[in-house]
């Protein structure tokens, strides 16, 4: 007996606006069902505390998904002033009090020290393994355990509104790993005081922005064909800071067929010598397409195009 298919074959990005209180798990297996998707997954992780945009790759999109989670990040958050908990939010019990209540002024000062290449000390409630275990199971079940700090990428920290003595409003450009639990934790210390964060909205994910974010409750009330036609990115927008390679569609079948492609003939070179100048370093990612759709991921190296991963739409 045949084995039944799960789902369509939808192949592209859903961008979601993640409620509050789900997981970002649930999120997409709540997105998945609806659109009847027979592949899925999400690019970048929410907190259940956490709202706005999570990235859902659907089918051959997937495969795109570890390039989405690198890109540049933007936050808005909120801190109380005068409390650290566990957690580093609202969801952990106060452990330090502090009655500074820093002004703007003062805050505005200390901002110039988080922008940059900075050292961070991830939350104890976060999912960096340690020794092979989660730190949340370990925080969870008592351990007195440390992490390592680590360097992550702050590319611009604004302070946006501060409504009452008690809070302040942030936003933040980050790169991958910055974890804003710790650098509200971190300002609150470097004020002499103590803060946690209170919310905490992702506004973007690489080329993914609210603007194209639909609520998941809205998703839910719309028929499947018509939610995917008006919301359906092209898998390729999460590579759009990766250099494109045309290619014939002979050179297009070779990759589907996991084979390397040689560009080495005198009208091939001026195809090569105008990637290599887009291109960071030897052996670096392209995106190869043929007929104006997207073939597969391809590291080049030297006059060789390699296949990383084979997009079959």
């Amino acid at each position: 007996m045949a084995r039944k298919r799960r789902g369509q074959p939808i192949h592209g990005w859903l961008v979601i606006d993640k409620p509050l209180g789900v997981t970002s798990t649930q999120a997409l297996a709540r997105a998945r069902r609806i659109l009847d998707a027979e592949k899925a997954g999400h690019g970048g992780t929410l907190d259940p505390l956490a709202t706005g945009v999570l990235p859902i790759a659907l089918g051959e999109a997937t495969k795109t998904v570890a390039w989405a989670m690198d890109g540049a990040k933007t936050y808005r958050f909120r801190v109380k002033w005068g409390e650290e908990t566990t957690t580093e939010d609202a969801e952990g019990m106060v452990c330090a009090t502090s009655p500074v209540r820093p002004d703007e002024a003062a805050i505005r000062a200390a901002i110039p020290a988080f922008v940059g290449e900075i050292e961070q000390v991830p939350p104890r409630y976060s999912a960096i393994k340690l020794d092979g275990e989660r730190a949340y199971d370990l925080a969870r079940g008592g351990e007195v355990f440390e992490l390592a700090s680590r360097r992550v990428r702050i590319d611009a920290l604004r302070l946006v509104g501060i409504p009452d003595a008690e809070h302040a409003e942030f936003e933040v450009d980050c790169g991958k790993g910055t974890y804003v639990r710790s650098l509200a934790r971190d300002i609150g210390r470097a004020l002499g005081g103590c803060a946690h964060v209170v919310a905490l909205r992702r506004l973007s994910v690489g080329k993914f922005t609210l603007e194209s974010a639909i609520p998941l409750d809205d998703l839910a009330a719309m028929e499947q064909g018509a939610a995917v036609e008006r919301h359906l990115l092209p898998i390729e927008t999460a590579l759009d800071d990766i250099p494109a390679l045309a290619l014939t569609e002979q050179e297009a079948q070779r990759l589907r067929l996991g084979q390397t492609v040689a560009l080495l003939r005198r009208q091939d070179r001026e195809r090569l010598d105008e990637l290599n100048q887009v291109l960071t370093d030897a052996g670096s990612v392209a995106l190869a397409i043929s007929g104006g759709k997207p073939v597969a991921l391809v590291r080049v190296e030297g006059a060789e195009i390699r296949p990383m991963r084979v997009l079959n739409i």
